[in-house]
């Protein structure tokens, strides 16, 4: 679970690093409905495909990043998302689900439940 927030926060560094115009990292669903930015691209060492309320990125090394975005901005993230990090990693991670849920529940702070299923990084 750590692993997919330090994920996360690498994303988010590059991405702003990238486009300076970037306060948030959800500020890059804004960007694309402005047609600043398409939907899909390349920045540093992620590619990135804007979906719904989120965006996937996925590093050169094929570990992939899903995020979604609240109306306040904050990145949340579920079940799937964590999953399917830890299947992307380079030596794969297969956690059932009700094992994700346990190891994400134990971990608060400084993850949050933000609504049933949905957690965020606690502030």
């Amino acid at each position: 679970m750590l692993g997919y927030v330090d994920a996360l926060n690498a994303v988010n560094e590059v991405m702003r690093a990238a486009i300076p115009s970037l306060e948030r990292l959800a500020d890059v669903l804004g960007l694309v409905h402005s047609r600043r930015i398409s939907r899909s691209g390349q920045v540093g060492t992620y590619s990135y495909t804007v979906h719904g309320a989120g965006c996937r990125f996925v590093s050169d090394n094929g570990t992939e990043v899903d995020v979604d975005f609240a109306a306040d901005g904050s990145e949340i993230f579920d079940l799937w998302r964590l999953r399917w990090y830890g299947l992307s990693l380079p030596e794969p991670l297969d956690v059932a689900d009700q094992d994700l849920r346990t190891a994400v529940r134990s971990l608060r702070p400084p993850l949050a439940e933000v609504r049933p299923g949905w957690f965020s990084v606690a502030n």
